[in-house]
């Protein structure tokens, strides 16, 4: 699990309870049912019209998935086993990797195509297609929480204007001006709270998991090709080093 994300929920989540708890404790004060259904139902409509209905139906679940349990990979650690790998192959043959357990799918995706024989452009397009298509799904469930971190405050000033005008409306009738006055307060802040809480930090969370997985993965796919073409360890450890920082790369090759 992604401990940062987590935290960074419940942080949120606390910093408003106690900020409530402060001003006296009245939760039911910051409950409005009209502003539930302006900020909810008007965001989820505006992002069906942005995204095709099945985007929206994967896009969420996979952020939510992505986003709390997706754990970050380690070049470094990569590159080692890797290299681990091509000295198995370098003395006992590809034969030898049938039994060889990773915990990285990816990677032991690639250690079968290399144990089983199979040809060096197969194992390339594949590997890379898959790729492609995870990447692909990543950046989906991150433009749809973006959308809906986009949507909310606009939504939340709709809900502030409807309550405003049903208020002014009704100024002669004071019993109708106090539900009107939560409506336009509470659709703002429920509008900000899941726009700067929620969705928009699990979008760049998600685009940040993208980033990572785009480098690791396209690291895992040229050490495969390159244990496939029957390279040395060192060279191959010479060769994948590029993928690391800058100031990380003498680090790692000095240890």
């Amino acid at each position: 699990m992604d401990i940062a994300t987590g935290l960074g929920l419940i942080g949120g989540i606390a910093t408003v309870v106690i900020l409530i708890l402060i001003d006296g404790g009245n939760f039911a004060a910051y409950f409005d049912k009209h502003a539930v259904i302006v900020i909810f139902g008007g965001a989820t409509a505006a992002t069906m019209v942005r995204f095709p209905f099945s985007t929206i139906l994967h896009g969420l679940p996979m952020g939510v998935r992505f986003a709390f349990t997706l754990r970050a990979s380690d070049p470094r650690a990569l590159i080692e086993q890797i290299s681990q790998i091509a000295e198995v192959v370098r003395k006992n043959g590809p034969m030898a990797l049938e039994n060889m357990e990773v915990n990285d799918p990816f990677l032991a995706q690639g250690i079968r195509y290399v144990a089983d024989g199979y040809d060096r452009e197969f194992i390339k397009e594949t590997m890379e297609r898959d790729r492609d298509i995870f990447l692909q799904r990543l950046e989906e469930g991150s433009k749809v929480y973006r959308a809906y971190g986009d949507c909310a405050p606009a939504w939340g000033m709709v809900g502030t204007i409807i309550g405003m005008v049903t208020m002014f409306a009704n100024m002669s009738d004071p019993s109708k001006l106090g539900p009107a006055m939560a409506t336009a307060l509470l659709a703002t802040l429920y509008g900000a709270l899941i726009a700067n809480a929620v969705c928009l930090p699990i979008a760049d969370k998600l685009h940040l998991k993208m980033e990572e997985e785009d480098v690791s993965r396209s690291l895992i796919i040229d050490g495969i090709l390159l244990i496939r073409d029957s390279k040395s360890p060192s060279l191959i450890k010479e060769m994948l080093v590029a993928y690391l920082p800058e100031h990380h790369r003498h680090e790692f090759v000095e240890a």
